[in-house]
């Protein structure tokens, strides 16, 4: 499956973005910022929605693994 390596980094861009705007909303300070509850709750969003979509990635890239859409390609052992 060619895409199968767009997705995947397609998820990774999603991933760096959450991170990134979660770096946003912690830095962010001035007189326009909202309050600190509202920039810690906006940046723990964002950090949630991190983890979950790198939980997810993991998942769809065991059931590809399972379902045989892709192949591990490690290097062999030596001895």
């Amino acid at each position: 499956m060619p895409c199968m390596g767009y997705l995947v980094a397609l998820a990774f861009l999603a991933i760096f973005v959450s991170l990134g705007t979660a770096l946003f909303f912690m830095m962010r300070q001035g007189k326009d910022a909202p309050s600190d509850a509202e920039r810690s709750r906006r940046m723990a969003r964002a950090l949630a929605l991190r983890v979950a979509l790198s939980v997810a990635l993991f998942l769809c890239l065991l059931l590809a693994w399972k379902l045989g859409y892709i192949q591990p390609t490690g290097l062999p052992l030596q001895r």
